[in-house]
C-alpha cells in the first residue's frame, strides 16, 4: 500500500506509517512525503481552519504526487479556550475515489507563556523551542513530549487521529456518500 503524506516532517511520516500499520496489519505499508502547502496559516488558530489545513493538504499532495493508494495531510493548530490556548491536530486521509475521512486528535491546554507568542502569529514550533530553551521541535517529541515529560511524544499523539481518520474507509458500507 503507497501513502503520500502532504509533508517532509518525519513526526508525520512516521505517525502516518505507523497509523496504516495498526488498521492494516496484514499489508506492507511504504509511505513517503511530499511538501505542499495548506493554504491556511502557518500557525492555523482555529479547530475549523486546521482542519481546513489538513483537508488542502491531502488535495494538494493528490495533485503532486497522483501514484498512491491514500494521501494523508497532518495539520497541527490552536484554539483559544478561556484565558489559555488548547493544542491539537487534524489529520484528513484521501483515497483514490476521492472520500476524505478526519478525524481530530485530544486536545491539551498550553502553558499561559504561550499566549503572548500565539498572539503575534508565532508558530506552535516556535514557541516550544523558546519555553524549553531550543528542545521542543515540532520534528522530534513536540511540545506534548515536553509537557508531558516523554510520556507522549508528537508522533505517539497522532497516531491515534491516523487511526480515527481510517475509520470511514475501514467501514465503507456505513459511511456512504449522500
Amino acid at each position: 500500500m503507497h501513502i503520500v503524506v502532504a509533508s517532509k516532517n518525519p513526526v508525520k511520516i512516521d505517525a502516518a506509517k505507523r497509523g496504516f500499520e495498526r488498521v492494516f496489519s496484514d499489508v506492507e505499508v511504504v509511505v513517503e512525503g511530499v511538501k505542499v502547502g495548506s493554504e491556511v496559516s502557518d500557525q492555523p488558530v482555529t479547530d475549523k481552519e486546521s482542519r481546513e489545513g489538513a483537508i488542502s493538504r491531502v488535495r494538494n499532495a493528490r495533485q503532486a504526487e497522483q501514484n498512491a493508494d491514500y494521501w494523508v495531510g497532518i495539520e497541527s493548530g490552536v484554539e483559544k479556550l478561556g484565558k489559555q490556548y488548547g493544542d491539537f491536530t487534524w489529520v484528513a486521509i484521501g483515497n483514490r475515489e476521492s472520500k476524505i475521512g478526519t478525524a481530530r486528535s485530544a486536545c491539551f491546554i498550553l502553558p499561559m507563556q504561550a499566549n503572548e507568542y500565539l498572539e503575534r502569529g508565532e508558530e506552535l514550533s516556535v514557541v516550544g523551542d523558546v519555553l524549553f530553551k531550543g528542545t521542543a521541535s515540532g520534528s522530534e517529541h513536540g511540545m506534548i513530549g515536553k509537557l508531558t515529560g516523554g510520556v507522549i511524544d508528537r508522533t505517539d499523539y497522532t497516531v491515534e487521529a491516523v487511526v480515527l481518520a481510517l475509520i470511514p474507509f475501514i467501514n465503507a458500507e456505513l459511511y456512504t456518500e449522500e
